[in-house]
C-alpha cells in the first residue's frame, strides 16, 4: 500500500502500478473522515494510517456503492462502531443491491460490481449540497445513479469517486482508457457522467483525487481535456 498526503488529504493507494484503487482520509482537527473503504484486503492498511495519525475514524463517506468502494466497509463498521456510515439517498439502495431504476432515470442498466453482500446501512442518506465536516457533498450521477463527489472547503480539493479516473489517462467516466476501461465499463450513463464532469471543472478545484489512479494537483486543464474528449467521442 502507497500513501500520500495532500494538506489534509491522504491518499491510500493498493496496486497502484497494475490495478490502481484508492480510497482517502480527510483530517479534521480531532477526527478523521475516511472516504471510501477499498477491497476487503484494505481493512489492515486503512487501520494502520488512522493509527499512526493518532485520531479516530468517525465517519466513513462512500462516494458511490461498487464492490471496488466498499469493500472492507462491513470490517470496519466492526471496528469503529461509532463511525457514521455516509452515502447519497440514490445509491443508499444499491448499497443493498437493488438496481431498479427509478421513475424519470435514463433506461442504461446499471452496471459495475453492486455490492450483494454488504450487510453494513447507512446512517446518513445524503443529498447535493450536504455538509459533512469540512466537506460538502456534490451529486455528481453518472458512473451510478447516486454517485456523490466531495469539496473540502478548506483546500478546493475535490474526491471524484469515479466520476473522472486518472489511472493510465485522466478520462471522464464511459471514456475507455486503453489498458484500463474497466471504470468505463461499469459506468451506468454516459450522458449524466459528462454533465457531472463539466460540474465538478465549475467547482474550480484545487486538486482532483479519484477512485482509481494519482491525485492531479491544479487539475482544471487535465479536466477540460477529458470533458472536450467525452464529447468529441460522442459517448463511443
Amino acid at each position: 500500500m502507497r500513501v500520500t498526503r495532500e494538506g489534509h488529504l491522504l491518499q491510500l493507494t493498493w496496486m497502484p502500478r497494475f490495478f490502481s484503487v484508492n480510497c482517502y482520509i480527510v483530517e479534521e482537527d480531532n477526527e478523521l473522515t475516511l472516504i471510501d473503504a477499498a477491497l476487503p484486503f484494505s481493512l489492515k492498511g486503512i487501520i494502520r494510517t488512522a493509527a499512526g495519525l493518532e485520531k479516530e475514524i468517525s465517519r466513513i463517506v462512500l462516494t458511490h456503492a461498487h464492490d471496488d468502494h466498499v469493500g472492507a466497509l462491513d470490517e470496519l463498521k466492526k471496528l469503529y462502531p461509532g463511525a457514521k456510515v455516509y452515502i447519497s439517498e440514490r445509491d443508499a439502495a444499491l448499497l443493498s443491491g437493488d438496481t431498479t431504476l427509478r421513475a424519470g432515470e435514463p433506461l442504461s442498466p446499471i452496471r459495475g460490481g453492486v455490492p450483494k453482500k454488504v450487510v453494513t446501512r447507512a446512517d446518513v442518506l445524503l443529498q447535493d449540497g450536504d455538509t459533512i465536516g469540512s466537506l460538502t457533498a456534490i451529486s455528481t450521477p453518472g458512473h451510478t445513479p447516486g454517485s456523490m463527489s466531495y469539496l473540502d472547503r478548506r483546500s478546493m480539493a475535490v474526491i471524484a469517486g469515479d466520476a473522472y479516473q486518472t489511472f493510465r489517462g485522466t478520462a471522464v467516466s464511459g471514456t475507455v482508457v486503453p489498458w484500463f476501461p474497466f471504470p468505463a465499463l461499469a459506468t451506468w450513463n454516459k450522458e449524466q457522467a459528462l454533465a457531472s464532469a463539466i460540474r465538478l471543472l465549475e467547482a474550480a478545484p484545487s486538486l482532483l483525487a479519484v477512485g482509481h489512479g494519482n491525485v492531479i494537483k491544479e487539475p482544471r486543464q487535465k479536466m477540460q481535456a477529458a470533458i472536450d474528449t467525452a464529447v468529441n467521442r460522442g459517448g463511443k
